[in-house]
């Protein structure tokens, strides 16, 4: 009985190989079926980066004037209200941090395109104005 077993284990060791040698054999085709809906997806996510970074791709490193810099609000608020009657075409920004409030003004590319509005702000504000490097707005192209 032992013999009879032992027997019928070597061909079923032989066709378990060579089964198996089949299911390991390389292809060279490979299909694959896509669901059409992931086209749909693909398009979504696109939507989404672009709307995610939109942010990112509007600023760039440049200059700004740092105008006044107080933990006087109503000297920062009145002085942002003189810089836009004077200088309409200037953007400026209050950043207010730990009650501490500093007025910054335009988006300069370049220290020599700030240069001009800055000797004239110097003029009406003789201390604590500098040209200093800060992320701007970028121009949309």
């Amino acid at each position: 009985m032992k013999n009879q077993i032992t027997k019928m284990k070597k061909p079923l060791i032989i066709i378990l190989f060579l089964h198996a040698h089949k299911l390991f054999a390389q292809s060279d085709t490979i299909i694959v079926h896509k669901d059409p809906r992931v086209d749909s997806l693909i398009q979504k996510q696109i939507q989404i980066n672009d709307i995610s970074t939109r942010e990112s791709r509007r600023t760039t490193a440049g200059f700004r004037i740092q105008v006044i810099s107080s933990s006087d609000r109503n000297k920062v608020f009145s002085t942002k209200a003189r810089i836009y009657q004077q200088y309409p075409e200037l953007k400026a920004y209050i950043i207010y941090r730990a009650s501490h409030y500093t007025l910054k003004v335009g988006n300069f590319k370049t220290q020599e395109e700030a240069q001009p509005y800055f000797d004239k702000i110097s003029r009406l504000y003789t201390t604590g104005v500098y040209i200093i490097h800060d992320m701007i707005e970028a121009k949309q192209e």
